[in-house]
């Protein structure tokens, strides 16, 4: 088969391979997020065991609760693609488990900064209050929301034009 510039990434590749690289690009991106994703599934699974839970106000527990539940829905998300691909790929069904695998990514990335929002959240609360809490859970929302979302959407913006 002859390759030629791909029209959407400008390599000199097939479209096959195309799909090959992007599904390992994005398996490769999910090894390094789930990680991330464990370790904090983790630490709120053993928070309840703590003596200390006991003291955690009612505003504390309900974001603890959402907090759990954020971040078992980005594992579930994050390890979605893995299982799409495990489950399909005799079926030469790659272009599709890239194409939803993007978009179940994005949404446990997005899930994923909202879990770690909430458990800076809980912790700043726990250990501070207020105007503390207020203020680390807005600086957090920002980082996440620029550095995960408005610099690459950006990116994309301007490559458009």
């Amino acid at each position: 088969m002859a390759t030629g510039r791909h029209p959407g990434s400008g390599r000199d590749e097939t479209e096959q391979e195309r799909v090959d690289r992007n599904l390992q690009e994005m398996l490769g991106e999910l090894r390094v997020a789930l990680p991330g994703v464990q370790v904090l599934f983790a630490f709120l699974l053993v928070v309840p065991f703590n003596q200390r839970f006991a003291d955690v106000t009612s505003f504390q527990r309900s974001i603890y609760f959402v907090t759990l539940i954020f971040t078992a829905a980005s594992a579930v998300c994050l390890i979605a693609p893995s299982a799409h691909h495990r489950i399909e790929f005799r079926r030469q069904n790659k272009s599709q488990i890239v194409e939803a695998g993007n978009r179940i990514v994005i949404a446990g990335l997005t899930l994923l900064a909202l879990a770690m929002t909430g458990a800076v959240i809980f912790v700043t609360d726990f250990l501070y209050g207020g105007a503390v809490t207020l203020a680390v859970a807005a600086g957090a929302l920002l980082a996440f929301g620029v550095l995960w979302y408005a610099i690459p959407l950006r990116r994309n913006a301007a490559e458009r034009r």
